[in-house]
This record gives structure tokens, sequence and C-alpha cells, in this order.
């Protein structure tokens, strides 16, 4: 009896075609990141139970895998937010603050395998920490690097809402809601998702008052443009320190989004944005899509005052967003928007019409030392043979290797796009391909998103 091969429900396995795209949306968002300074970090998968559940509670530790060895309990971290925090209590005397990281890693969650959730994922991470204070203009820095990825990978139409923790509590405040405020943003987080008559009966059961209820309603649901939008906020004449510091700073990093190139038309103040996650503090963040509100949020995050709390009495505040790689994967391949043009990673696919490979190999030596990324065709097949695998590998260039070529030190070069073949001499074949890959239109990784979600 053979063992039928298979795969864990909620852990994802690409083909080819697949993974060389998956490649290169990781390519553009790490070189993103370290085209702003963004250094690289790499926490193990598993670390001991005690110092990653140190906060952990709720469904999130019920999800953890969990396990002993030996005498140790460990787990399998969950998200990179948590063995950043002990990253940086058990680092903080070796690194340089404000400590810019960028992680894209996988992470584990035993929950239930869903569309769009998976038990195994990539997550990519950014965060700025810093030592005591942090300025304002990475709250605005962040979201632009999120927006500059997307734009990269040819997506067009999504919009970064934004909001603030501290003008939701000072809202609460004088409406005597102050110790009810963590449970109505976990409400309120909900909103675009249960809507406006399931909110209101989740307002009901924490004993809210009609009138109270009425005030969030029509709070959270004010819209408009940014300068409406705060407009709106200074009009209600609020004067509690949390609500003016957040109208602050909400202004601060919707001017300074403008002048790191993000058009108003991708980002908004959107009130009803709160990050159920009890260590936002400040500015929390969540991207959509538009025309997929089934999709929900693509990237998220926020800002904290104090990262590592629970591993040291240094106050270290940060700002960070995270994108759920494996999730935006399967949801864009899932209606047909990634670009799966390509199953190899190779620009030139060598040839050799006869069984004498010396000079082939020579070919493939002078791209590959050219920086051309080359494979060489082994089998001994008829030439018809070979040509069908270079079209279903999808390979720009091929370069025919026959007697005259080997004689004559050339290189017949065949554009697998225009069908042009062309004689090179072989000291000129890398510059040749360079020249006519520059004259390529760059192909987006992302098609086009036009039709909204059935």
């Amino acid at each position: 009896m053979k063992t039928t091969p298979r795969t864990l429900s909620g852990f994802m396995e690409l083909l080819p075609a697949e993974q060389l795209v998956f490649n290169q949306i990781l390519d553009v968002i790490r070189d993103s990141f370290e085209s702003y300074g963004f250094v690289p970090l790499d926490t193990p998968v598993l670390e001991y139970a005690d110092v990653l559940l140190a906060k952990a509670g709720g469904e999130t530790e019920k999800q953890i895998y969990r396990f002993q060895k030996g005498d140790s309990d460990l787990c399998m971290r969950f998200d990179l937010t948590v063995p950043l925090s002990r990253y940086v209590a058990q680092h903080q005397n070796d690194i340089t603050f404000p400590f810019r990281r960028y992680q894209i890693a996988k992470s584990y969650r035993g929950e239930r395998p869903q569309k769009g959730r998976f038990r195994e994922f990539y997550q990519a991470d950014i965060d700025i920490i810093g030592n005591e204070r942090l300025s304002i203009i990475h709250d605005a820095e962040v979201p632009a690097i999120m927006y500059g990825i997307l734009r990269r990978l040819g997506l067009n139409r999504f919009r970064i809402k934004m909001n603030n923790r501290k003008l939701l509590n000072g809202f609460y405040q004088p409406l005597g809601l102050t110790k009810k405020a963590t449970d109505i943003l976990r409400i309120i987080d909900k909103f675009d998702k249960i809507g406006v008559d399931a909110v209101q009966d989740c307002l009901v059961d924490l004993s809210l008052s009609d009138d109270q209820i009425q005030s969030v309603l029509s709070f959270v649901q004010t819209s408009g443009t940014t300068d409406q939008v705060l407009s709106y906020l200074k009009g209600l004449n609020i004067q509690n320190e949390s609500f003016q510091t957040a109208i602050s700073e909400l202004e601060t990093v919707a001017n300074a989004l403008k002048t790191l190139g993000v058009p108003e038309t991708h980002y908004q103040i959107d009130l009803k944005i709160t990050r159920g996650l009890d260590y936002y503090t400040g500015t929390v963040y969540e991207t959509y899509v538009e025309g997929h509100p089934n999709w929900g949020a693509i990237c998220s995050g926020g800002r904290y005052d104090n990262l590592a709390e629970n591993y040291t009495d240094r106050k270290m505040p940060g700002i960070g967003m995270s994108l759920g790689v494996t999730r935006f994967f399967d949801l864009l391949r899932g209606e047909g928007l990634l670009n799966f043009g390509k199953m190899t990673s190779a620009e030139v696919l060598v040839l050799p019409m006869d069984e004498d490979m010396s000079y082939a190999c020579q070919v493939a030596t002078v791209l590959r030392q050219g920086g051309i990324k080359t494979e060489l065709y082994g089998a001994t097949t008829k030439f018809k043979n070979k040509m069908n695998y270079a079209n279903k590998i999808g390979v720009p260039f091929v370069a025919i290797i026959g007697e005259d070529e080997r004689q004559n030190n050339l290189v017949s070069l065949k554009d697998m796009v225009s069908g042009n073949q062309t004689s090179i001499p072989l000291s000129d074949v890398v510059k040749f391909v360079f020249q006519k890959r520059s004259e390529q239109p760059e192909q987006p990784i992302i098609l086009e998103v036009s039709r909204t979600s059935k």
C-alpha cells in the first residue's frame, strides 16, 4: 500500500507559477522596506511558552500550537509582534533607537481553516521602536510605505483608513463611558462586519442609555474628506487632553502623508476604525480594497505606548503595520487577479541542438556571470519538443546553440514574445539581453482590480 500524498488543511502549498509570483510579492515588500532604511529580523519559530504568552489570553491562547519537549514548555509564534517585543527587551543595550525593523516570516495558529484564514501563513511586518519617545512623523511614514508597496504590486483601488484611539477615549469621557470604553471599542471594531443594527444591540447589552448609543453611533458614522472630518471634530469642542491631542495627531499625520507622496484618494479618516487589540494607544490603520468589502482589511496596524512592557521597565513606544501576505495572495488568486505568466525564474533558456554541450555550457556561464538568470536544457530530444518546453515555462528568450554558433562564437537568440531571432557574437550577448529586457514593459504582479466581488 502506498501512502496517499497530502498536506494538512490550512497550510498553503503552491505550484511553480504561483510560487514565482508569491516570491515576487515578497521581493517587492522586502525591497520597499529596505528602501526606507529598515533592517531585517528573523526570530525563532519556537519560543518559551512563558515568554510568548506573557500577555496572551482568550482566543489567541486557544489557537497556539504548544507542546512539551523534555523539560521545556514551547510554543510556535502566533504573530511577529510578540517576538519583536521580546527581542527589543532582550537586546535593548545592543540595538540603536529608533529601531527600524522588518520581518517577513511564517506564523502559526491552530484555528479552523476557512477562506482567508490559514494555520501557517506569511506576515510582512514593519515597526519603528523608540526609546521613551517616538516622533509622530513615523505615524505617517509607516502607512506611506504600505501605500508604495501596494502600488508597486499593481494595486490601484484601495484606501488606508485611519483613526486615533485617544480620540475615541476622549469622546467617551464626557459621556460617562470611560470604564466601558474598551468594550465599546471592540464592538465598533466590528461595525462594517455586523452592521449598525447589530452594533446598536451590542451597545444595549452594555447598558448604554438611548442618548449614549445615539451619540456613539452618530460620532463613528461621521464621514467626509479629511478636512471635513477634522473640522467636525474640532467643532465638537470637547475639551479634554486626550481628544485634543488626537485631533492634533490626526491632522499632523494627514498632512505628512501628502508630503510623503500618498494622494488623498488613497487615505481617509474613518472614526469606525478602532483595532480591537488592547495595546494600541494612538493612530490606528486598516487598508481596504475598494469593491471587495468581503476581503476585510488587507493590512493594518497602529501605535502603541510600550511594546516591551511585559519584559522590561524601559518604555519603548512604537508604530507598526502588518500585511498578511498568504491571505492577500489567496484572495487575489481566488478571483483571478494575479499575473501567472511564467513557470521559470530564468530569463534565457539555452538549447543545444546536438550532443556537444561544451559551447552551450560556455554560453550559459557567460550569461549567468553577466547577471542574467539562465537555464541550460540538457535533454536529448527533438527541436519541436525543446521549443514546446520553452513555451510552457514562459521564458522570455531562447539561445539556440548549433554547430554554426559553436564554430563562430555566436548565439542565436530568439525573442519568445515577438518571435524575432537574432545572431549575436557571444561577447555581446549579455548587453543585447539587457537592452531587450529594458525595452519590454514591466508586467504588474496584480492585474487591475476593476470588478467587484460576487
